[in-house]
């Protein structure tokens, strides 16, 4: 077991010494990455909760208010957005040097129990999705007797 262990850590610093495979290894990750990642990284996202509300800020950079869409239904805060189009900086034969920009539609969900759903606020500044969930007053505990 110790020898395969070994032959294992051999075998990746091989690996790691070897810039073909290391290259390799690298576009690997990065299309392993791109193909499982890109739409959820377009949604960065900080949420804090107190005893009274969730606050979230998310980043929508270039997303028009228009193409964004909120629901929040059975604990679970849904958002959709989507970019049909924008246009690119090409030279005069309408060549693109780089184009990294997404189009198309994509969302997260987010699980966030017991909130008011009537009185959500949401509002969008400078490519950020500011979102207040105000939580519902908790439901009074009461002691069953069993008998």
């Amino acid at each position: 077991m110790a020898n395969d262990m070994m032959n294992w850590h051999n075998d990746l610093f091989d690996r790691l010494n070897d810039w073909t495979k290391m290259d390799d290894l690298v576009n690997g990750i990065g299309r392993s990455v791109l193909n499982v990642g890109s739409h959820g990284s377009v949604l960065k996202t900080d949420i804090k909760e107190t005893d009274e509300q969730y606050t979230m800020s998310v980043d929508v950079p270039g997303i028009d208010k228009k193409d964004i869409a909120l629901k929040y239904r059975d604990g679970t805060l849904s958002i959709a957005v989507k970019r049909d189009s924008f246009s690119d900086e090409s030279d005069s034969e309408g060549n693109v040097i780089a184009s990294e920009r997404q189009t198309g539609s994509f969302g997260r969900q987010y699980a966030l129990p017991d909130v008011d759903a009537d009185k959500i606020n949401a509002r969008y500044e400078n490519g950020v999705l500011h979102l207040t969930l105000p939580k519902q007053a908790a439901a009074d505990t009461h002691h069953i007797e069993i008998q």
